[in-house]
């Protein structure tokens, strides 16, 4: 029920209490009152009637002449009770009533000079209003049926009645205006607490309500300033945070102590391969044991120490810290890329001391030999050369090496201009024509029309058509073709060298430019490769912002295609 109807209600209540006790009060007071008065005026009579008493008057005559002015029985009394005169009784009637004597209003009225009475007359057998008062003679008295007095009261109760009913109403009307008057403010100020509830901090309850109500609504309207200043601070902060959270490195998983995910970063999802909305329950983290002991541990409230675990394809470092109020929060690092670091780090230096410890030996070893007096002068030569051969080839090595530590360290940086492709391609096809004359080799030239220039370091585009170049020669065989060709793609050109040669198995391809990799290593080596060209190729390339990728078949050939976009500013091919 809403706060006017039980105001309205409860302040109705109270005023019919109030007129109902107001007009039983009243008609007490104007019974007793309508009562005395009649008494006193039939006293009055009386008095009256015992003044007239006389000698010499006929007792039953004035009685019947006062009962006929007055229209009240009239009875005059003589001292030994008696009744001489009554207005409703003559004759014989008269001589047969009983003495009065004992009667209550005659014996009070001898007492004290006035008495009265209700009672039922024994003669008429109506409830009769008697008062009697003494008389030199005896005693007058004069009576009234109560029937009178009652139509009276009834006349005078029912305008009581009807000025308590249109009280009621009155005050039903104030009622309602002040239910009204009352709740309406309140009313107002549970509308806004409720749209604070909700989340509607723009409302205000109004501040003209009077009294404590007033002062409610003051407090109410100060309160949503505040909780809007503390939640525009809370979102700030819970932005700043989230940001926070979102830009870090590691996964990072919030738990509540009912065992959910309340919260879980971009990265935290990355490492943990998981889509789900928030919340949701551990139940659905990936089952991995490190993982579900340490955040066992946290909820119960013990902290772990760093532990490493394998999650799928990724190896993380994780973290569990128990919350204050119960819960936990689990910290992931990504350590795949540190290991991959670290496994090429092993492998590079493994490559290199195998690549370096083969010429080393030779070297040696046939320096060694060159140190016997006995060897013919045709063995010396022919040692030297080889000591020579192997000096150079971990020469290039060397070279290459800081070729391409200058390059990912950013200490080289390309200066590109327009290069004319067919140029290019005739000069560096002139410094290997010699070996690919040896094996019987065509080297041919393709350029769209549309792809006739590159934006690239000359130097650079030159020493990647040579890599690519040396490259395909060592592995094509006798009576083979290596193409240079250009074509245009979007807003770039691809440049590609291919061969006719033995092609690359399809598990090598994914890690043919890594350093030293090769997927035939005794015969690259045979024919002098070092296994860096193809490094310094993918690095060269993706300095100019290109791309580089392989096609091969087995027994069929192999295709190197990099592209190399557009300068901003370059006239277009």
């Amino acid at each position: 029920m809403k706060l006017a109807h039980r105001l309205l209600l409860q302040s109705l209540a109270i005023v019919a209490v109030m007129v109902v006790s107001v007009v039983i009060i009243i008609d007490n007071e104007l019974y007793s009152s309508i009562t005395d008065q009649a008494t006193h005026d039939l006293a009055g009579e009386a008095r009256f009637l015992a003044t007239q008493w006389k000698s010499g008057v006929d007792p039953d005559s004035l009685a019947d002449a006062a009962g006929a002015a007055t229209g009240h029985r009239m009875t005059l009394i003589d001292s030994t009770g008696h009744v001489v005169g009554d207005s409703e009784f003559d004759g014989p009637a008269l001589q047969d009533l009983e003495n009065h004597s004992p009667r209550p209003e005659v014996i009070e009225a001898r007492k004290s000079g006035v008495g009265s009475v209700r009672r039922l007359s024994p003669s008429t057998g109506e409830e009769q209003l008697y008062v009697a008062v003494k008389s030199p003679r005896g005693t007058a008295r004069v009576s009234v049926t109560t029937r009178a007095v009652e139509e009276i009261f009834a006349r005078a109760r029912s305008g009581v009645l009807v000025a308590g009913v249109i009280s009621f109403l009155l005050a039903a009307i104030l009622a309602v205006l002040f239910s009204r008057s009352v709740s309406r403010p309140i009313t107002d100020l549970r509308d806004v607490a409720r749209s604070l509830a909700a989340g509607e901090r723009k409302r205000r309850p109004a501040l003209a309500a009077p009294g404590e109500v007033g002062d409610l609504a003051d407090a109410v309207h100060r309160l949503a300033e505040q909780l809007e200043a503390r939640i525009s601070a809370l979102a700030a902060e819970q932005s700043i945070l989230s940001a926070l959270v979102e830009t870090l490195n590691e996964g990072v998983i919030a738990i509540s102590p009912s065992h959910e995910v309340v919260r879980i970063n971009d990265t935290g999802r990355r490492l943990l391969s998981i889509d789900r909305p928030i919340p949701f329950e551990i139940d659905f983290l990936p089952r991995e044991a490190t993982l579900r002991g340490a955040i066992s541990l946290a909820l119960s409230g013990t902290e772990t120490e760093t532990e490493e675990a394998v999650i799928g394809d990724t190896t993380v470092s994780l973290t569990a810290r128990p919350l204050v109020n119960g819960g936990a929060v689990v910290a992931l690092f990504d350590l795949t890329p540190i290991r991959k670091l670290e496994a090429v780090r092993r492998d590079f230096v493994a490559n290199v001391s195998h690549e370096l410890r083969t010429p080393l030996t030779i070297v040696g070893g046939f320096a060694e030999t060159l140190q016997d007096p006995d060897i013919p002068a045709d063995r010396r030569a022919e040692f030297a050369k080889t000591i020579l051969s192997n000096t150079q080839r971990m020469q290039r090595i060397v070279d290459e090496l800081l070729d391409l530590s200058r390059i990912e360290t950013g200490h080289w940086r390309p200066r590109p201009e327009r290069i004319r492709i067919a140029d290019l391609s005739a000069e560096v096809f002139g410094r290997v024509a010699a070996s690919a004359k040896a094996k019987g080799i065509t080297l041919d030239t393709t350029v769209a029309p549309n792809a006739q220039t590159i934006y690239a370091d000359r130097t650079a585009l030159e020493q990647i058509l040579l890599n690519l170049a040396e490259n395909a020669i060592r592995h094509t065989g006798e009576g083979g073709r290596i193409t240079i060709r250009t074509t245009r793609e979007g807003e770039g050109v691809s440049l590609d060298v291919a061969d006719t040669g033995s092609g690359i198995p399809p598990e090598h391809l994914p890690r043919i430019f890594e350093r030293f990799y090769r997927a035939d290593s005794g015969r690259s080596r045979d024919v002098g490769g070092t296994g860096l060209g193809l490094a310094i190729v993918k690095h060269l390339v993706e300095a100019h912002g290109g791309s580089v990728r392989a096609e091969s078949l087995v027994g069929v050939g192999t295709t190197i295609r990099t592209l190399f976009p557009d300068g901003a500013n370059a006239a277009q091919s």
